[in-house]
């Protein structure tokens, strides 16, 4: 995946004070984004508006494109 995250979003929620706990019983991210958010695998953008609110930031602060073959940025 060309996409990384560029931080690492759960530490970034906890230091906002939001555990995952609290996460997922006020059903602010679900169980399922939350372990993709720890495997640095792919959210839906509604997930993704919902990170850019709570810690109050732009989608680029979150991700940055990594081209996986030097030849994929042309």
């Amino acid at each position: 995946m060309a996409l990384h995250y560029k931080i690492d979003i759960i530490k970034a929620l906890k230091d906002k004070g939001i555990s995952t706990y609290t996460m997922r019983k006020e059903k602010i991210l679900s169980e399922s984004t939350i372990q993709k958010l720890r495997e640095g695998k792919g959210i839906a953008w509604e997930n993704i508006d919902t990170l850019c609110r709570l810690l109050e930031c732009q989608p680029g602060d979150l991700f940055e494109y990594v081209p996986d073959d030097p030849g994929d940025a042309q």
